[in-house]
């Protein structure tokens, strides 16, 4: 059984992950623009694209500035402060049963206005989001600890509209 599957941090229930957010501080000293670009097959590609069209043109306050090089599978807002990237592959951690049973606080699983996310921490107080539970994995690291609840909520309209929910059987 996916342990994403009915995991759900409503809107009101978004403060415990704000908090856990919250708590890694704000740092960041690397302002290059740039992000590798995945490469996912042809049907992943073409959700990519889809989601590339319907992103917003600002993300929690911050205005779009696609980072280098150019692609319909990343882009940024904020000087690179929110880097999204789609098709990438599905990290080791969604899989992992210490994440799914909570006993890992490196990584946390939740939900988001309908989108189900991996939020796991990185180095120097950033984050990354990894959607789950739909047919293209969507990857969203945010380089500041401060409260970044925005982002999700930004984004998790394009990410329904553009990657379907995966199907279970």
């Amino acid at each position: 059984m996916n342990s994403f599957r009915h995991r759900h941090i409503s809107v009101l229930g978004l403060p415990a992950l704000v908090l856990l957010i919250t708590a890694a501080g704000c740092s960041s000293a690397d302002d290059s623009r740039s992000a590798a670009v995945p490469s996912p097959d042809a049907t992943v590609a073409g959700l990519c694209r889809n989601l590339d069209k319907v992103l917003p043109a600002k993300v929690d306050g911050e205005r779009r500035e696609d980072p280098s090089p150019a692609s319909a599978l990343t882009a940024g807002w904020g000087d690179s402060a929110i880097i999204l990237r789609c098709g990438v592959t599905r990290p080791p951690k969604m899989i992992d049963p210490d994440v799914a049973n909570g006993h890992d606080a490196d990584a946390v699983p939740g939900g988001v206005e309908g989108v189900d996310w991996l939020m796991e921490k990185q180095d120097a107080g950033a984050f990354r989001f990894t959607t789950a539970n739909r047919d293209a994995y969507v990857e969203v690291t945010v380089v500041s600890g401060e409260d970044t609840s925005g982002v999700l909520i930004d984004l998790a309209p394009a990410i329904k509209k553009a990657i379907p929910e995966r199907r279970t059987i």
